[in-house]
């Protein structure tokens, strides 16, 4: 039997290691004992191989751009009932798609005798007969001498029209004197003499214009001689382009367990976003169910430096990707029993919300950690829900503002419209005052400072943030540390803006404070809660016309 290099046998005894009942759910997970062993071993791979050079940023002066990378592995079941895990990498690795250690690529577009290589090089082709044509010497001079022609008869028609109209102001004097000086006769035969300039006039600016639009046709069908050809071959590289996409989306097919494929065009409705299907996971079930090899279990973590953009911590687990893998292995897991969305169970269960404060007005709620604000997609109960049912006589939207679902802490509630807008109005004016406490997986080594760093949400992978200083908007919190406690720091947050995780994002990001929140599950290290705490909000009560300052700490003992 021929063997296969990509399954990999366990270095380390897992005979002990029970297999899990259900496949991993891939965008919430704890990684299984057996996928941090093959991780693990993996890791061990990448710091010891040298099969090929990647810059990952972890070595100081290695040369090439630095490229951090995403790494998979699955845990898997061969025929024998033989325990393994296969390997992979997201997009390329060292300039190619293909390495002995890992599983190839779903489509291998850069295969030299694959349709797409064959298609891109007439692409290829194209793209140097269109630079040779705009780069022609003729074609160049045509374009130049088109431009000075057009300068040279802009100024003479100026010129002209200067001209034309100082003549006129002069014959106006010459009439407007003869009426007041000369006989009838000799102010006639002026008229008759300053008319027939006027006309001549104007004869020679129309053939004037004639001459220049003639001229100008010509040099123009010069140019245009070029620029119909340089269009057309446009044209046709545009075309043959677009064929070759969606013949990359037809045959660029996904297996799942059944071996049925789905192309990728199927998937995304002939609109899926770049660099779909090229992640870890759905490589690493491609092979699996191509090879006749049982998913067992499923991990992916980061390798090296962060992208600027992004929050990603080297050598740490993370879910697959919602915007390209969510569509792909909704697919190929069809029928594959996996461990339960956690999403889609209610976090609130058992918990209850504490009054701080309250009046005929407004009330201050205390919302534990893991408590939606407001009604999700699948998941209504909430602070929400909890309030309107504690106020049935309530009118208005009833929560002024949010904290995110981990986050805990105080939340400012209307009990009226009149006083949500006044409230709200608050909030926009940024009047209200707001002081979370966090404990951070890090030694912040300054005492205090600001943090600006905008904010947008990453639309392959929501609701994540990014960093982005072109589309993001402004974030800006201002932070102090309250104490050190080993390698973790207790700070407190002023956020003066209020985006999406925008604490959390500038705790963990390297241009941040790069020590994540304790617990964050998106930035940072899972735990048994987010360490994020709303503690303080102050702001002016609408009614008693007095500034109200209302605190509930938690220090994270």
């Amino acid at each position: 039997m021929k063997k296969d290099f990509h399954f990999i046998t366990f270095k380390h005894d897992v005979t002990s290691i029970t297999l899990p009942e259900k496949f991993t759910f891939p965008f919430y997970y704890e990684p299984h004992p057996l996928s941090k062993i093959a991780a693990t071993e993996l890791q061990n791979y990448l710091e010891t191989q040298t099969d090929w050079e990647h810059n990952f940023g972890l070595k100081a002066g290695q040369k090439g751009l630095v490229i951090g990378k995403m790494f998979g592995v699955l845990v898997v079941q061969n025929k024998q009932g033989e325990l393994g895990y296969l390997a992979a990498f997201s997009g390329k690795l060292a300039d190619s798609n293909e390495h002995q250690h890992f599983v190839p690529p779903v489509f291998d577009m850069l295969k030299q005798d694959g349709f797409f290589k064959k298609e891109e090089k007439i692409l290829n082709e194209y793209n140097r007969k269109i630079e040779a044509l705009e780069n022609d010497t003729d074609f160049l001079e045509a374009k130049k001498e088109w431009v000075a022609l057009q300068a040279t008869a802009e100024k003479d028609k100026q010129e002209k029209k200067d001209a034309s109209k100082q003549n006129k102001l002069l014959r106006d004097a010459l009439r407007l004197k003869s009426e007041k000086e000369a006989v009838f006769e000799a102010y006639k035969a002026l008229q008759k003499q300053l008319s027939q300039q006027s006309r001549e006039e104007s004869i020679q600016l129309k053939m004037m214009n004639q001459y220049w639009k003639a001229t100008l046709d010509a040099a123009q069908k010069n140019v245009a001689v070029f620029q119909s050809k340089i269009d057309a071959l446009k044209e046709e590289r545009k075309q043959k382009s677009a064929r070759l996409q969606q013949k990359l989306f037809h045959q660029y097919a996904f297996l799942n367990q059944q071996g049925i494929p789905k192309s990728l065009g199927a998937i995304f409705e002939e609109n899926p976003p770049a660099s779909a299907g090229e992640c870890a996971a759905p490589k690493l079930l491609q092979y699996a169910f191509a090879n006749q090899l049982k998913p067992i279990a499923l991990a992916e973590f980061w390798w090296g430096q962060s992208p600027k953009s992004e929050v990603r911590k080297h050598g740490q687990f993370y879910p697959a990707c919602t915007g390209k893998c969510k569509p792909i292995l909704a697919h190929m897991l069809e029928g594959i029993v996996m461990d339960d969305n956690p999403l889609e169970v209610n976090p609130a269960l058992g918990k209850d919300i504490t009054i701080v404060y309250e009046d005929d007005y407004l009330a201050v709620i205390n919302k534990p950690a893991e408590f939606l604000s407001v009604p999700g997609k699948t998941i209504t109960d909430s602070v929400y829900d909890r309030v309107r049912i504690r106020y049935p006589e309530a009118t208005g939207p009833l929560i002024v503002h949010r904290l995110d679902m981990s986050t805990s802490g105080l939340l400012l509630v209307a009990k009226s419209s009149a006083i949500y807008l006044q409230l709200q109005s608050q909030f926009i004016k940024r009047t209200i005052k707001k002081r979370y406490v966090a404990l951070l997986d890090g030694k912040v080594t300054q005492s205090s400072g600001i943090i600006e760093l905008p904010l947008r949400v990453d639309l392959d992978n929501r609701p994540n943030q990014l960093v982005c200083y072109t589309y993001g908007k402004p974030a800006v919190t201002k932070w102090e540390v309250i104490e050190h406690r080993g390698n973790q720091t207790l700070v407190y947050f002023y956020p003066i803006t209020g985006r999406t995780h925008q604490l959390r994002v500038h705790a963990a990001h390297p241009e941040g404070l790069n020590a994540p929140i304790v617990g964050d599950d998106l930035y940072g290290t899972k735990a048994n809660r987010l360490h994020l705490h709303a503690e303080q909000l102050s702001f002016f009560h609408p009614i008693l016309k007095e500034e109200m300052v209302l605190q509930v700490e938690e220090l994270f003992e």
